[in-house]
C-alpha cells in the first residue's frame, strides 16, 4: 500500500478561554470524575452571532468541550498511563501528548450569561483555549455495553484520592508564609498534591531523598516526610542553582533570591 501523506495543514481558531482554579498541569485533576464539585467558567470571544449559538443549550445538563492542551507540546507515540505498569499506544490512552493536542471533557453546565458559561466538574487548566462545545446527550453519548479495554486489567485499579494528613513544621509555615507575601501562595496546591501519598507517579516528580523525599511543585522543591497516613512537609527550596539566581538579572527570580536570602539555600 502506498504511503498516505496527510495535507499541509488544518486551521482552528478557538472559540474561548477556559477560566479555572489550576493554574497548572500538576495540580489539574486528570478526569472530570476526578474534579467533583470544582467550578469555573468559560468565556466566549465576541463575534457575529455567536451568542445565538448558545440557544438552547441551557435545556442540557451536561456538555461535551473540545478543547486545546495549551501545556503540551511534542507527539508521544507511548505513554505510560497512571493506571498501567506498562506503556500503552497513546491513541489508546487520555495521555495530552498526542500527534494533535486536542482534549474532550464533559462537565456539567450551571447557567449561561451572556457569552459566560458557569461550568461545575471541570478538570482544564486555567487559560485552555476551547475549540467547540456541543450537548452530552445520554442515549447516544452513552454507550452500556462498551468495554473498558486494557483498563479492565490494570495493574492499578483505581485513580488515588487524597487520603493522606498533610502537615507543616514551623520553618515550613514561615517559608510558605514568606511565599503568600511575595504573590506565591501555593500552599493550598501543595496540599493537594501531597495529599494523594509519597509515592512516586507518572504525574507527581518526586524522588527519595536521605530518611524522606522531595518533590518538584512548580519551580520550588518541597522536603516532606511520611509515616502511615501522615506526611509532613519539613521545608522548601528554590528549584534554581545558585548559579541561575545569582547570574541573571531576570526579575521571574527575584522572589527566588529574596527566598534564599531570607531563608538559605537547598
Amino acid at each position: 500500500m502506498p504511503d498516505l501523506l496527510p495535507p499541509t495543514s488544518v486551521t482552528l481558531t478557538p472559540i474561548g478561554v477556559v477560566h479555572s482554579p489550576f493554574s497548572d498541569r500538576m495540580s489539574a485533576p486528570r478526569q472530570p470524575r476526578a474534579a467533583l464539585g470544582v467550578e469555573g467558567t468559560i468565556e466566549l470571544y465576541s463575534a457575529s452571532g455567536i451568542e445565538h449559538a448558545l440557544e438552547d443549550l441551557t435545556s442540557f445538563r451536561y456538555i461535551w468541550v473540545l478543547f486545546w492542551f495549551h501545556k503540551n507540546s511534542g507527539f508521544r507515540p507511548k505513554v505510560l498511563p497512571p493506571r498501567s505498569s506498562e506503556r500503552r499506544g497513546v491513541f489508546a490512552t487520555r495521555s495530552p501528548y498526542r500527534p494533535n493536542p486536542i482534549g474532550l471533557s464533559a462537565v456539567e453546565l450551571l447557567k449561561v450569561e451572556g457569552r459566560l458559561l458557569s461550568v461545575r466538574n471541570l478538570d482544564l487548566l486555567d487559560g485552555t483555549p476551547v475549540l467547540d462545545l456541543k450537548p452530552y446527550v445520554p442515549y447516544t453519548d452513552s454507550i452500556p455495553e462498551a468495554s473498558n479495554g486494557w483498563l479492565e486489567h490494570a495493574t492499578v485499579p483505581r485513580d488515588p484520592l487524597p487520603d493522606y494528613e498533610v502537615t507543616f513544621s514551623e520553618r515550613a509555615l514561615a517559608q510558605l508564609t514568606f511565599l503568600a507575601a511575595h504573590a506565591e501562595d501555593i500552599r493550598e496546591g501543595l496540599e493537594g498534591v501531597l495529599r494523594l501519598g509519597p509515592q512516586p507517579h507518572p504525574y507527581r516528580r518526586i524522588k527519595p531523598s536521605g530518611a524522606g523525599w522531595v518533590l518538584a511543585y512548580k519551580a520550588w522543591r518541597v522536603s516532606f516526610q511520611s509515616q502511615e497516613r501522615l506526611i509532613q512537609v519539613t521545608g522548601l527550596h528554590s528549584g534554581y542553582r545558585p548559579s541561575e539566581l545569582f547570574r541573571s538579572d531576570d526579575e521571574a527570580l527575584f522572589v527566588h533570591r529574596q527566598f534564599v536570602e531570607r531563608f538559605g539555600g537547598a
